[in-house]
């Protein structure tokens, strides 16, 4: 879980999350969540709600991305788990765009602390049916919202993967596309972080949580059997190239280095 960022751009968070709470009428905890190089800070706050903070230099707002979870509130069936989102509140400094989201408080904890699962994983049946069901509704959803762009795998793949690799994508369904162990709560199932949410390859969830487990074969072992039928289909093994893109090129700026060696294996296993 990342840490504080320094202290003057820590100074600045704390006083944009003050500001937040404030005008969405709450008040937080002291409790400290940041996420990574201090892009967002969240805290607790009374009434079992969490106040999520986001800032980009104002120049920098992705709009895809910066309104995803207000229009997964919108558009996202309720039978797919996840905190309810309470309230919006977004300003300018002319330096930096802040926006804050007043969550209902998740009533169990992320599965894992990262992108990669914990070497012990106990989870009932219940919790995977439910994770199956909620993909295969949000795959159904109609959107325009694009989270993996056809342009971008175009350049990743052959650089990543191998150069003659096939880059088209063969089919396309709606995704949360940010499916890592750190966005999934247990032991009741919850999805969080819904900012990319949108079009991605057909198999791209199940295909970025299977790589992901790769550390750990029993869990790999388990989201295989949950998902097999979709990662074993064409789609499916073109969206684990996919997502072993991403992580690949994440290794190379030094995250999850000790998923590296089981994921070469299993892009040599795809390549046949």
């Amino acid at each position: 879980m990342p840490s504080a960022p320094d202290d003057a751009t820590a100074e600045r968070m704390r006083r944009a999350h003050r500001t937040a709470a404030s005008a969405l009428f709450v008040t937080a905890e002291p409790a400290e969540t940041w996420g990574w190089e201090g892009k967002t800070l969240s805290k607790p706050a009374k009434d079992r709600l969490w106040l999520r903070l986001a800032a980009v230099p104002a120049d920098k707002v992705a709009t895809s991305s910066w309104d995803g979870p207000e229009m997964a509130e919108k558009l996202i069936p309720h039978g797919v788990p996840r905190p309810g989102l309470r309230g919006v509140h977004e300003w300018n400094d002319g330096i930096y765009a802040y926006r804050a989201e007043l969550y209902d408080r998740l009533k169990g904890e992320p599965v894992s602390k990262g992108p990669l699962p914990p070497e012990v994983l106990d989870l009932p049946d219940s919790w995977w049916a439910s994770l199956r069901r909620a993909l295969a509704v949000v795959s159904s959803v109609p959107t325009d919202r694009v989270a993996v762009r056809q342009q971008r795998l175009h350049w990743a793949m052959p650089q990543f993967i191998r150069a003659d690799v096939q880059t088209q994508v063969p089919e396309w369904t709606t995704a949360h596309a940010d499916i890592q162990w750190s966005n999934l709560v247990g032991p009741e199932l919850s999805i969080i972080d819904w900012e990319r949410w949108g079009l991605a390859p057909t198999g791209y969830d199940a295909a970025t949580l299977y790589v992901s487990s790769l550390t750990v074969p029993e869990v790999a072992k388990k989201v295989w059997h949950c998902f097999g039928s979709v990662l074993d289909s064409p789609a499916g093994r073109f969206s684990q190239l996919v997502a072993a893109s991403e992580y690949i090129q994440g290794i190379q700026r030094g995250n999850n280095l000790e998923l590296e060696a089981p994921l070469r294996k299993l892009i040599a296993q795809l390549l046949v």
